[in-house]
């Protein structure tokens, strides 16, 4: 069913391409973007994001013992720790809405409650330490901190509302530090195992030199399957494969459709309009740039031009930081994918709260400042 699914929507796609008048210079413009944000994508995120972040999933699936999660993210644990540790978990990733996903399908399948998953899945993207400094250097120290502050306090905050009005049954367990027993590895190795990949991830999101950023992602990525070949048994890699597998090919698909059509939509976007409606520290611009910001899709740090480009053009400051703590947030691309995790409904009433909130934190910063 899921496949038939996948391929339905890439006919359709395919068949509106087909039946679009030929010569039309707008949507040629549009085909040609949407082609070209999904080669940047593939290009530029792919290997160094989003692949080490399919992998972390699946070695969470498979070494992370589930009554671990329970302990500090499950529906038992005491929320001031677990909301705690879900907003801020992600700050030394520099990762977009998109790659996020994995790793939040990861803890999900591990028994993570919905809030803290959900409050981790918001917060990941907008307060990675790399965002945060350039937002500081770039937009300024005053939107910078309301960008942290924003994110941390609307991620839990929407944590919340998820697991107050989807109320999941609690499960039991205790913290087991040890790994299965089937799983012969130290638990210096497997920490070994575990940050050579996340480092994947963290350099990957820095500026520095080409050589010396990419001879550190292949250090790590060496370190990684040295790991593999030589302590991990091969039924375990083998398991650790086939589950990484298994949410690349739930996920991916409906990663790059999204990338597509939010790329083939970004030129029909009327852009002189859209910057004329957020001129103001209004409800309507706060929700015209958390509603632009949702469904638009930014790769890691390009949000901060972008907004930028906009203050200089004569956007506020609220709806500014509308943009800012919605758009790594979420997208388009992260909304099919999302649903793929939490299904529709959940995912819907998700969308909604996030655009909502940063709305709310936008008008409030403006009324501020």
């Amino acid at each position: 069913m899921k496949d038939k699914n996948i391929f339905i929507l890439i006919v359709l796609l395919f068949a509106a391409l087909y039946f679009m008048p030929v010569g039309n210079t707008v949507l040629d413009n549009a085909i040609l973007s949407g082609f070209s944000l999904l080669h940047e994508y593939a290009t530029q995120h792919i290997l160094t994001c989003l692949l080490p972040a399919f992998f972390i999933a699946g070695a969470i699936s498979v070494f992370v013992k589930k009554e671990s999660i329970l302990k500090y993210l499950g529906s038992k644990s005491r929320k001031y720790v677990s909301y705690t540790i879900a907003s801020v978990s992600g700050a030394i990733l520099a990762v977009c809405s998109c790659t996020i996903i994995p790793l939040f399908a990861g803890i999900r399948k591990k028994g993570a409650g919905l809030g803290p998953a959900i409050t981790f899945l918001f917060a990941g993207p907008a307060i990675n330490i790399a965002a945060i400094f350039l937002t500081m250097s770039i937009l300024g120290i005053q939107i910078g901190v309301a960008r942290i502050t924003g994110a941390i306090v609307l991620s839990i905050l929407t944590g919340l509302t998820m697991a107050f009005i989807f109320r999941e049954k609690a499960e039991k367990g205790e913290l087991v530090l040890q790994q299965s027993k089937e799983i012969k590895l130290g638990k210096h190795i497997l920490l070994t195992f575990f940050l050579s990949m996340v480092m994947v991830l963290v350099v990957s999101g820095l500026q520095m030199g080409f050589v010396f950023k990419y001879g550190l992602i292949a250090g790590f990525v060496l370190l990684t399957a040295l790991i593999v070949i030589f302590k991990l048994e091969r039924e375990t890699a083998r398991e650790w494969l086939l589950e990484t597998w298994g949410f690349t090919k739930l996920l991916l698909p409906y990663l790059l459709i999204g990338v597509f059509i939010a790329g083939f939509i970004m030129p029909l976007l009327p852009q002189e309009i859209i910057q004329s409606y957020v001129g103001q520290n209004s409800l309507s611009a706060n929700l015209i740039a958390a509603v632009f910001g949702a469904f638009m899709y930014f790769s890691t740090l390009t949000e901060i031009p972008i907004v930028q480009a906009l203050i200089v053009k004569g956007m506020a400051t609220g709806p500014a930081l509308s943009l800012l703590l919605a758009g790594p947030t979420l997208s388009l691309p992260s909304m099919l994918a999302i649903r793929k995790v939490l299904g529709t409904k959940k995912t819907a009433v998700y969308v909604l709260l996030v655009i909502v909130y940063s709305t709310v934190a936008g008008l409030i910063f403006g009324l501020l400042i």
